[in-house]
């Protein structure tokens, strides 16, 4: 089995309405020092592969057939534990 992690980012130049007003509210508690914050999205995947290439594959496939929109957004893959 592995653990792989999926990373969702939105495309340059997408506007990120949760970013803003998550950097707006980070502004008005003070914290002045926040240039800019992109919001985005973590899955973690269990899955069974017969190697760490194929698990690889298994979760670009996953990610781009489903969990990512590519119109808008960017994903990067991960495999980050597995006992095979």
């Amino acid at each position: 089995m592995f653990i792989g992690n999926i990373y969702i980012t939105l495309k340059e130049g997408v506007l990120d309405p949760a970013g803003k007003a998550a950097n707006n509210k980070l502004r008005d508690l003070g914290f002045t020092n926040i240039n800019n914050i992109k919001m985005g999205k973590f899955i973690e995947v269990e899955l069974e592969a017969e190697s760490k290439e194929e698990a690889i594959r298994q979760l670009e496939a996953i990610s781009e057939q489903l969990l990512a929109n590519l119109v808008i957004e960017n994903y990067r893959v991960e495999v980050v534990e597995g006992d095979k």
